[in-house]
């Protein structure tokens, strides 16, 4: 496991509060695991582009998918980008405002993007992202055709030059601020999934299956 300050690269060195850095590959596959949406950032005719979407990981490396009309995902292709997934676990309230923060796990990966172009491979990566995320859902499922999978572009990235910054714990204050009666703490903020809504036009006696109805995010 590496050491918190050693960063991969110049791009994934945090200058301030450097003590909340990880660069292991448990802590940033933590992260990726928790939370599938995403944001993939990258520059269109000059101009810098966010796009969110849902991101899933293999090994080392992230993948994400999208329309293949999507101008932004041909644009990516061969470009530098950066994919970013946070995670927010609580509000932190200070004695002052200057203090006050937030409690979160954040996983920044940078690189040259990757089309996935072999239908075969791209398929698979496809069916891996249910694996990930509904698993034995794809099974189920009628087969994609053709038609689909030229509609789909998957990307991926290596997870080489990638970080994590965690902030944990209460609110740290100015040492002369503990004196003053001003309540300070930490409000928590959870992602939650609710019990799975049939869709209206299911066959009569359907039920949601473990993937849906135990699905859990964040």
């Amino acid at each position: 496991m590496a050491r918190k300050t050693d960063a991969p690269s110049e791009r994934t060195r945090l200058r301030r509060v450097h003590e909340r850095g990880h660069f292991d590959a448990a802590s940033i596959y933590a992260v990726l695991d928790a939370m599938p949406l995403c944001h993939v950032g990258y520059q269109l005719d000059g101009a810098p582009v966010v796009t969110p979407t849902m991101q899933w990981r293999e090994g080392d490396h992230v993948y994400w998918h999208g329309s293949s009309a999507s101008r932004f995902l041909r644009a990516a292709e061969a470009n530098q980008a950066c994919l970013t997934v946070t995670l927010w676990d609580g509000m932190v309230m200070a004695r002052s405002g200057f203090h006050h923060s937030a409690n979160y796990r954040s996983c920044m990966v940078f690189g040259e993007a990757e089309i996935i172009k072999r239908p075969g491979d791209k398929e698979a990566r496809l069916k891996a992202m249910f694996d990930v995320w509904f698993p034995g859902r794809w099974d189920m499922l009628r087969a994609m055709n053709d038609k689909e999978l030229k509609a789909t572009t998957v990307l991926r990235l290596p997870l080489d030059e990638a970080s994590v910054k965690i902030r944990t714990g209460p609110p740290v204050d100015d040492e002369e601020d503990y004196e003053l009666p001003i309540w300070a703490g930490v409000v928590p903020m959870t992602t939650t999934t609710g019990r799975p809504i049939d869709d209206p036009r299911n066959h009569a006696g359907l039920t949601a299956p473990d993937h849906a109805a135990n699905f859990k995010a964040g």
